[in-house]
């Protein structure tokens, strides 16, 4: 699915079937901050959710594998570095060594797509065109 903006600062990241409980995340860029970041974005529970792909232990992406954030039964989101576990519904820390909560997206979801939600601080990156 191709990204698109809408006027009302939504933008469409996929369809809503490639997010599977538990599954595999569907990854996408954003600025944070003024920053140019990767994010994914989960299914937990039948509900969406979205991070930054930033753990707070160290400052760097936390999937294993391609879109890999999950653990084993489906409940915990891990850093393959060094542990860190992460609430997948709210981002909170759960165990290891992390420093706080990773920074949550707005999400919403309608007519079978996932849209994310820009903010002040959280905008698409821009390509050079």
């Amino acid at each position: 699915m191709n990204p698109s903006s809408s006027e009302d600062g939504t933008i469409a990241l996929c369809a809503s079937s490639e997010l599977v409980d538990g599954g595999r995340a569907v990854s996408f860029d954003v600025c944070f901050a003024g920053e140019n970041c990767r994010a994914f974005a989960i299914r937990f529970e039948g509900r969406v959710h979205a991070f930054l792909n930033r753990c707070t232990h160290v400052a760097m992406e936390m999937d294993y594998q391609p879109d890999q954030f999950f653990d084993d039964t489906g409940q915990w989101l891990l850093c393959a570095t060094h542990g860190a576990a992460y609430r997948p519904d709210t981002g909170e820390c759960a165990g290891g060594p992390c420093r706080g909560g990773l920074v949550k997206i707005p999400l919403s979801e309608s007519d079978g797509v996932v849209h994310w939600h820009t903010a002040s601080n959280l905008q698409p990156v821009e390509f050079d065109s």
